[in-house]
């Protein structure tokens, strides 16, 4: 018989789980019959309104599609950026060195304060009063500008986290067998909190996808939600089909990103890098909020995390 970490119910708790059970199933019925029925009542879920989505291939090619590249385009463009700037401020605020470990402190706390949408605003006023960008790529620059500068503090958060949550051995045995400092960070630490930082990074990845959405609705970039728009106004005023086909796209893209991280983060478990210290995804809205920093508790270590 397998040990349990719990006392198996009673039957009055059986009681109150089936009570509980059969409410939560009644309440999630009547919810998804009043979204039915307001939606028929609207006339939103007549087949004319769907039949574009289905049968006519210039939605998807003068819409979608192109909306779907820009998006692509915006969050790769994010993710190249943010990622090493991400890692080089990570490694910086571990610096021995004060005034480096200050400065990338700095940096990384005065981007973390600030709204991703204002950084995208500042940064396509900036592009119009300063530069000759065109005014047809100009809000791409200023997403993409926006992602960077957001998600890169973050994301160096994020591996200061990973890097601190290995165990203090992995480095003192390092320095021990006469390995640089640069060469410990580069061969020991790096490689073994990219595994413990991977659901961290790809829950941050998601966002950066998601947030490309905030220039569509405010800067005028044609992405995915943006085409919504004018699909609704050339196919009957179908809104909510829609904003549904699009959220669908926004959730496979997502799905995709997702099983792609799980299955390099397996590769690299596999391949041993791992040292069993994980920076979980929750981590990653205590690391968005200004002044905030995953603790040593948070930390878990088969060994215990680094101090610093």
């Amino acid at each position: 018989m397998k040990p349990s970490l719990y006392d198996a119910p009673g039957p009055r708790a059986r009681r109150h789980n089936l009570l509980w059970s059969v409410l939560f199933v009644v309440a999630l019925a009547v919810l998804v019959w009043w979204v039915v029925a307001s939606l028929s009542d609207k006339n939103q879920l007549e087949w004319a309104k769907w039949r574009p989505f289905f049968t006519d291939p210039r939605v998807w090619t003068t819409y979608l599609l192109p909306g779907l590249r820009n998006t692509l385009l915006a969050a790769a463009l994010a993710m190249v950026i943010a990622l090493p700037l991400g890692a080089l401020f990570g490694i910086a605020r571990l610096s021995d060195h004060r005034w480096v470990r200050g400065a990338a402190g700095t940096v990384v706390e005065f981007f973390r304060a600030i709204p991703v949408l204002i950084l995208m605003l500042f940064a396509n006023a900036a592009y119009a009063e300063f530069t000759d960008i065109s005014t047809d790529v100009r809000p791409l620059y200023a997403v993409v500008t926006g992602l960077v500068l957001y998600n890169g503090s973050v994301l160096a958060e994020i591996v200061r986290a990973g890097i601190l949550a290995l165990p203090r051995g992995q480095g003192d045995a390092a320095l021990a067998i006469g390995m640089r400092k640069n060469q410990v960070m580069r061969y020991v630490l790096l490689p073994q909190s990219v595994t413990a930082m991977m659901p961290a990074i790809v829950s941050q990845l998601v966002v950066i996808v998601k947030d490309t959405a905030l220039g569509g609705a405010l800067l005028g970039f044609s992405e995915l939600l943006a085409s919504v728009r004018p699909m609704s106004a050339n196919y009957g005023a179908n809104t909510i089909a829609s904003f549904t086909v699009v959220a669908v796209l926004f959730i496979l893209l997502n799905l995709t990103l997702t099983s792609f991280a799980g299955w390099l983060e397996a590769r690299l478990r596999r391949a041993k890098r791992f040292s069993g210290a994980v920076v979980r995804p929750e981590a990653v809205e205590e690391l968005a909020r200004p002044g905030e920093h995953v603790g040593p508790e948070d930390l878990g270590g088969p060994e215990g995390p680094r101090g610093r």
